[in-house]
């Protein structure tokens, strides 16, 4: 009796040290985002946006990159191949790589490339801070390239890099880096700037840092990691394929920002390729929501990351790229910052993280009603700008709704003195009321009283208003033709948006489930949700919104699900979900920027990206529904 007496006093002594504005302090002593990336951007890991076989030691910029040469020679010169991604089979690109495994901080890499007749497995492991890649050829062309191994200093980073006799020097200071490999240098004299290795790619090649290390080491080593990793994996049951695909989702596409010194993760290499290195959206607060299942360091740095885009205006953009500094300043993006914060903060409970991000979300929050208010209603919209060509336009407003071509606004009219489209919408007006009550209870938790007031104050005068287009005869919420004041026609996922901000009854949302998530002339099929209903005139058309289906308006769904009594439906969008995701993730281990809604397919259409970072909802949804988020 008195030990256990002695533990309950124990544990009420801890707790009381905790006072309510720092419980769950950071094990590692993270309490800043300035703390959060040097504990980020440490060690080995492909972080170079624009080449999967490529290795950077960071924070110093060492790179080791893999490339290969063909021998024979095409249009009058040799084929070199010197960048590397994960695409879409339907598009004409050189190489195609295979996605097998990606831990986070880089400590396992695995993937197969397939390049002119050549197959080859390239594997990386990290061990005591060095680093040790496997080239394994699986497949030989009668003509064999030549492989490539090169090293250099990236982002302007200082140090200094020597080829020395059959390996590299790096120099950082007091710190020296050696870097070799297993088999001796081809020495093929190549119009190459940086220095470099050269080796015959018949044959397994190691390279390594550190000290000497034989062939049979690195392969022994990577038996050994591979195992380990798959041993990681037994806590997902039988749900291991589907956190292995957001597992490669996240871990391939996770890349260094060199102008703002951060860990990010975009949608997707080939699309920061073309933005000039990375580019942030809406999507990058649900790519948070997806790494905060088993990783918050990462989850922190990519809600803290579009955050901090926010402009002088107050609103965090549509987009944010690389590109000189470019930026949708004419318009936001759907407000889902303090949703995905707060569901985030909620399982991992470190106050510091809302700190950070506390004062823009509030920022942003109030920008809404200022900027887009119409007539009591909230409707999506685009400033002018003499700089931006396409703003105050309705094709800007319809990208503000991150729905680019959506049927839904295929009759609205914009209004340019407004600045907006003469419509309300229930999905900006749910979004903003669940922003608000999330906020609010933020503000609770930060002690801000005043504002969770205003918060609150703000959420039921908008929720009032959403009430407005709840259509009795039809049994769901509905968009509203301000100028006409009749509703519009179309019926997509974002009908049911009103549950995630907790405005309808039970009974208003058992009757949007019965009468329209279930009816298969709407929603209800093989594969869910399709972007609109099934009945639309532009269903047919299966080009990006219009018709194909789209993670985010799942995960949206299925958290208002949540709020409500409708375990079945929640079920049921999460099995199809996940179904719809291992269709094509077993078969060609790619994930789609979206859907189509007959057939599952990702690679029916040319605008769909073969590996979209936002696609991992679908995997999420299933994990938080098979009880893995708590």
């Amino acid at each position: 009796m008195n030990r256990i007496i002695a533990y309950i006093i124990t544990i009420l002594l801890l707790l009381s040290s905790c006072d309510q504005f720092n419980i769950g302090q950071d094990e590692n002593g993270i309490d800043s985002n300035e703390d959060l990336q040097e504990y980020l951007l440490t060690g080995w890991n492909t972080w170079n946006n624009s080449n999967l076989l490529q290795q950077v030691l960071m924070p110093e910029g060492l790179s080791i990159r893999i490339s290969f040469r063909n021998n024979q020679v095409t249009d009058g010169f040799p084929y070199y191949l010197d960048q590397a991604y994960i695409t879409s089979p339907f598009h004409d690109y050189p190489e195609k790589i295979e996605p097998i495994n990606h831990a986070y901080d880089g400590n396992y890499t695995d993937l197969r490339i397939t390049w002119k007749g050549l197959t080859a497995r390239v594997q990386t492991a990290t061990q005591k801070g060095e680093i040790f890649i496997l080239y394994t050829p699986e497949v030989l062309p009668e003509n064999p390239p030549l492989m490539i191994v090169e090293t250099g200093m990236l982002w302007n980073k200082g140090g200094i890099v020597e080829k020395k006799t059959g390996f590299f020097q790096a120099e950082f200071g007091p710190i020296t880096y050696n870097i070799t490999a297993t088999e001796r240098d081809s020495m093929v004299p190549l119009p190459l700037a940086a220095d470099y290795l050269s080796f015959r790619s018949d044959k397994p090649v190691g390279i390594y840092s550190g000290k000497n290390r034989s062939m049979e080491y690195i392969q022994r080593l990577m038996v050994n990691r591979e195992k380990l990793v798959n041993s990681q994996y037994e806590v997902w049951g039988d749900h291991v394929e589907t956190y292995k695909a957001l597992q490669n989702l996240l871990g391939w596409n996770l890349i260094y920002d060199a102008n703002n010194d951060r860990a990010i993760t975009p949608v997707s290499r080939k699309w920061s390729e073309s933005w000039g290195g990375w580019i942030l959206n809406w999507d990058t607060y649900f790519t948070a929501a997806i790494y905060a299942i088993d990783n918050k360091y990462l989850a922190y740095s990519n809600v803290i990351a579009i955050t901090n885009e926010i402009t002088e205006k107050g609103f965090v953009p549509n987009f944010s790229a690389a590109l000189n500094n470019k930026k949708s300043w004419d318009r936001s993006q759907p407000p889902v910052g303090s949703l995905i914060t707060k569901l985030i903060y909620d399982k991992y409970l470190e106050n510091w993280f809302l700190e950070e991000v506390y004062d823009k979300l509030l920022s942003w929050n109030r920008w809404w009603p200022e900027a887009r208010d119409n007539m009591g209603y909230l409707s999506w919209g685009s400033d002018p700008l003499p700089q931006v060509i396409e703003s105050n336009t309705i094709k800007a407003a319809m990208y503000e709704s991150g729905l680019d071509n959506s049927p839904l606004f295929d009759e609205a009219q914009f209004s340019p003195n407004a600045h907006m489209l003469n419509l309300a919408s229930v999905d900006l007006m749910s979004l903003y009321i669940a922003d608000c009550k999330n906020l609010a209870e933020i503000a609770d938790i930060l002690g801000h009283s005043e504002d969770k007031a205003e918060l609150l104050d703000r959420a039921e005068r908008y929720s009032v208003k959403l009430k407005n287009l709840w259509d009795e005869n039809k049994g769901i919420y509905r968009d509203l033709y301000l100028s006409t004041n009749e509703f519009s026609p179309h019926f997509a996922p974002t009908n049911f948006y009103p549950l995630i901000a907790g405005v309808p009854t039970q009974e208003q949302a058992e009757r949007m489930i019965s009468e329209h998530f279930m009816n298969p002339d709407e929603f209800f099929g093989e594969y869910m949700m399709p972007s609109i209903s099934r009945d639309n005139a532009a269903f047919p058309d299966n080009s990006y919104w219009r018709g194909r289906i789209w993670a985010p308006m799942n995960f949206i769904v299925y958290l208002g699900l949540q709020n409500y009594d409708l375990t079945e439906a929640s079920k049921i969008l999460a099995d199809k979900s996940n179904d719809l995701l291992m269709k094509e993730w077993l078969e060609d281990q790619r994930v789609y920027e979206n859907y189509n809604s007959i057939t599952g397919e990702g690679n029916d259409v040319s605008n769909s990206d073969g590996f979209y970072t936002l696609s991992g909802l679908f995997a999420l949804i299933k994990l938080m529904e098979e009880g893995f988020w708590d």
